[in-house]
């Protein structure tokens, strides 16, 4: 027998987009974090691209919980 598939699983490692990612990061961030932005996306790409494996290739598994973690400082640096 085969295990099911886990579909929320699946989801949050499938590779999307940065636009899909942004979409999907800033509909499903608690209230109290900022929102992300096209630009904040690009300068977390820029600055950390040994976390992707193509450009534009964003997971909400694998960079979900970092850019909530770095945005705040993002926000700091440019005045949002």
């Amino acid at each position: 027998m085969t295990k099911p598939k886990d579909l929320l699983l699946e989801k949050s490692q499938k590779v999307i987009s940065s636009s899909e990612f942004l979409r999907s990061y800033n509909e499903s961030i608690p209230a109290a974090f900022p929102p992300a932005t096209a630009a904040a996306l690009e300068e977390f790409a820029t600055m950390n691209g040994r976390l992707f494996s193509a450009r534009g290739a964003w997971s909400l598994e694998k960079h979900r919980k970092r850019l909530m973690d770095w945005l705040p400082s993002y926000q700091n640096r440019h005045g949002a």
